[in-house]
């Protein structure tokens, strides 16, 4: 029986991620991962890439790594796309059906789904690059659809869609980065939808939930409902402001704050109830932004899966607590088991994007139960795509 293998790159503010992993083709077990690559990431800013040949030179220590542990020569990968550039906008169109028997066709979706992308306001869509296209609603003479509408029959097709869009010089530069280090790009995704893949269970997506995942600099978040991803936002906010707010707090150097604000052991002594104080003062703002951006969705305390949290700035010791009290949804810290699905394997939320891209790539179905559209391409075509709006 053959391999096939697959590789994801994650390219954070803080760290870049490289995750190589295998499966046996026609079986249905979790991917094993095979090799991992991590370096520190330099040449970024709140996810923007300020500096290409550094991050370049970041992302091949990485990938040194994962050629390392796993023996193989990383020649293609997929990547994920986020930071403040990344965001998701949600419209709604109307198209009559075009088949004289009133019978519903791949060809009324297209159409549908283009008219959706033309509402998009102008200065929202400015500078930005479509990656996914994702079909939230169907509405067939005014009746909610649930599944696919093609076979049906009606007269006047509704669609409701989400866009998750990136701004194009980011998504470019990203790629350079890549290809600089020597790898192709076969596809992009979205970082916070790349999680969701190993992060969220079925059953969370189904009932509803938001997952949030703290980065070093930003804040992403993904909102599910009936399975579908029904919205997606990033802030500019993260958990290096908890380090710095720490820092300033308690007159320590940055490299002890973040060790306090991790929970370790260090030589200075400090009030528990003044860091306590700290880290909640920061984490409220975070989850007051949250918290509007759900009440602006009317999804506020109507999320039955709750909020599960992922990302670096999860490891912060209340965080849970805090999230259940500002949010008044259930909490949990996201646990994602790599390899196999065997207990006792290696359990770490932050590597959850990289490991997402590989069942992606392993995986194609994955994609399906986003509906998206430019999932599929391939890296020439993705290139291509984004070059052609380029001056």
């Amino acid at each position: 029986m053959s391999t096939k293998i697959a590789v994801g790159i994650d390219i954070g503010t803080y760290q870049i991620k490289v995750v190589v992993a295998s499966l046996e083709k026609g079986t249905r077990t979790q991917p094993a991962i095979i090799g991992t690559g991590l370096a520190e990431s330099r040449g970024l800013r709140h996810g923007y890439v300020i500096n290409i040949h550094e991050v370049s030179k970041g992302l091949r220590k990485a990938l040194d790594q994962a050629e390392k542990t796993s023996k193989i020569k990383i020649k293609r990968a997929f990547l994920s796309v986020g930071g403040i550039g990344l965001s998701g906008t949600l419209c709604q169109s109307s198209v009559i059906v075009s088949r004289g028997d009133s019978e519903i066709t791949d060809l009324d979706i297209k159409k549908g789904l283009d008219a959706s992308e033309n509402e998009i306001p102008q200065a929202i869509s400015l500078n930005r690059k479509i990656i996914h296209v994702i079909p939230v609603q169907f509405k067939l003479d005014g009746k909610i659809v649930y599944g696919r509408p093609v076979g049906m029959k009606g007269t006047r097709l509704e669609i409701r869609s989400l866009f998750v869009s990136s701004l194009s010089q980011h998504l470019e530069d990203l790629i350079d980065a890549v290809e600089e280090a020597g790898v192709e790009v076969e596809d992009v995704m979205a970082a916070p939808l790349a999680a969701s893949l190993v992060t969220l269970s079925r059953a969370q997506k189904i009932a509803g939930c938001v997952l949030a995942n703290i980065g070093a600099e930003t804040v992403s978040i993904v909102v599910f409902e009936n399975n579908i991803p029904i919205s997606l936002e990033v802030f500019p906010i993260g958990s290096t402001d908890i380090t710095n707010d720490i820092a300033l707090g308690l007159k320590v150097p940055l490299n002890e704050a973040e060790q306090i604000k991790l929970g370790g052991i260090t030589s200075t002594s400090y009030p528990r109830k003044k860091l306590e104080e700290i880290i909640e003062a920061r984490l409220s703002d975070i989850f007051e932004l949250i918290e509007a951006h759900l009440k602006k969705m009317g999804k506020q305390e109507l999320l039955p899966a709750g909020i599960i949290l992922t990302g670096g700035g999860s490891g912060v010791g209340t965080i849970e607590d805090l999230a259940k009290a500002a949010l008044k949804l259930p909490s949990k810290i996201g646990e994602v088991v790599f390899g196999n699905g065997k207990p006792g394997e290696v359990k770490d939320s932050t590597w959850a994007v990289a490991y997402g891209l590989c069942i992606l790539g392993l995986n194609q179905e994955e994609s399906a139960s986003f509906g998206t559209q430019s999932i599929q391409n391939t890296k020439n075509t993705l290139v291509s795509w984004v070059k052609q709006f380029l001056p």
